[in-house]
């Protein structure tokens, strides 16, 4: 089921307003992709089952010592990533979705983990499964993904969501590697959004059981309609984030404004998870405003 036309004029309209303010503050716009990227590594890789914390994970893209064991993979898998999400943010103002970016980023998220699977699809013989779900046989998987990329680019009459998040789950259906798919699917997704001007989305961790969701729906019903939802607020939230920077904001706390207003804590973290109200995370945090 597509987005909704609210939720459609919504976004528009915060994206018009992005678009006038962002004019003349592109060095601001750097330095917050540039603050996110952590939280951005840390939540992909969580969901993947990674166990760094977020406060791991940003000590390590500092290169300082972490105070506990950690594998030498994770580490790995936390800087490679990070190269990944930097490098699609300038790559994606020069060139579209292609076969050949997908194996390149690819083989930037798995250079020096695994270079024997690194950059390729599957080969004959190796089969992958995630839950109950087992993969298309590795025979198909170029074909399969060529027409994903191709569907993509030439459905000129779907709104820009509905075609996103359609994408994204043929891609991880397919599941075209042996490993990083997951990581490289939601990488593709700030890929073609910042390719149509939108900025970089977080898909956390914590939401992560109606992310799995939205796989089961599509796959036993062809229902998108739970990876539109995701993407969409996503968006919403992204948006709210930068336009309330761009607008030079006091930025709070959900909490402290909660106090400051009298208002009822639950009734406003329901409107912040609904993004009826111009609220954003940081670390976790939900912040607002203080115009707001």
């Amino acid at each position: 089921m597509p987005v909704t036309n609210p939720i459609k004029n919504k976004i528009q309209a915060l994206k018009s307003e992005y678009d006038i303010l962002k004019k003349g503050k592109e060095s601001l716009l750097t330095i917050i992709d540039e603050a996110e990227i952590p939280e951005n590594v840390y939540n992909s890789n969580a969901i993947e089952n990674s166990t760094l914390t977020l406060k791991e994970t940003e000590k390590i893209l500092l290169d300082m010592e972490v105070s506990r064991n950690v594998s030498l993979q994770e580490v790995y898998e936390a800087k490679n990533l990070a190269r990944v999400i930097e490098h699609i943010k300038n790559k994606s103002q020069e060139t579209e979705l292609s076969k050949e970016i997908i194996l390149f980023l690819h083989q930037m998220l798995l250079n020096g983990i695994d270079d024997n699977i690194a950059g390729r699809f599957r080969k004959p013989g190796e089969y992958v499964r995630v839950g109950t779900h087992i993969a298309p046989a590795p025979e198909h998987v170029e074909r399969m993904i060529e027409s994903a990329i191709l569907e993509y680019a030439g459905n000129l009459s779907d709104y820009f969501i509905d075609k996103v998040a359609k994408f994204h789950l043929d891609f991880e259906t397919i599941h075209p590697f042996n490993d990083g798919n997951g990581r490289i699917g939601r990488v593709l997704i700030n890929f073609q959004l910042q390719c149509l001007g939108f900025p970089m989305i977080i898909i956390r961790d914590k939401e992560k059981q109606q992310y799995y969701k939205s796989f089961n729906d599509y796959r036993q019903n062809k229902n998108s309609k739970t990876m539109e939802k995701i993407i969409a607020m996503a968006i919403t939230e992204s948006l709210h984030k930068r336009i309330a920077y761009l607008k030079g904001e006091k930025i709070i706390t959900l909490s402290e404004y909660t106090k400051k207003h009298n208002k009822s804590a639950s009734a406003l973290l329901n409107a912040s998870r609904r993004q009826s109200i111009p609220a954003f995370r940081e670390k976790g945090v939900w912040k607002i405003g203080v115009k707001f």
